[in-house]
């Protein structure tokens, strides 16, 4: 299957890759050089690295293949929006606003921001596979 950048725009809830790096920007700039907050947006990164994996073949697997991994892959999406939660929480207990967490959306209010939520997971691990070169 031959996917592209344009078909996932048309999804619900989807973000250009512009306003990821925004809220990845944001981001950044609340955790500042906080030992804390690095030590939780590393916990992250490693979460959103396992989680981006999964999702990459997904595309690739077939139903049965899927239902086998189903509850791994929603282990692991569900540890994703707890480590966003937690830096988020943490960085506004330093005094930031953390706008950048209400940029993904809750998923008390749409349910597509959980999608959303795992669309950024992958985007940190896309930035960090690009600078382990």
């Amino acid at each position: 299957m031959i996917t592209t950048y344009e078909e996932y725009l048309y999804t619900e809830c989807s973000l250009t890759l512009e306003k990821m790096q925004d809220i990845h920007n944001k981001m950044i700039s609340d955790i500042g050089t906080d030992a804390d907050a690095i030590e939780i947006y590393g916990e992250l990164v490693d979460t959103a690295t396992k989680y981006a994996a999964i999702r990459t073949e997904w595309l690739l697997l077939n139903r049965e293949e899927k239902a086998e991994r189903d509850s791994k892959r929603t282990s692991c999406h569900d540890s994703i929006i707890i480590k966003f939660n937690m830096l988020a929480r943490y960085v506004r207990m330093q005094g930031k606003d953390a706008t950048w967490r209400d940029c993904l959306g809750y998923e008390e209010d749409n349910p597509y921001n959980r999608k959303r939520m795992g669309d950024f997971a992958c985007y940190l691990a896309f930035v960090n596979g690009l600078n382990a070169r």
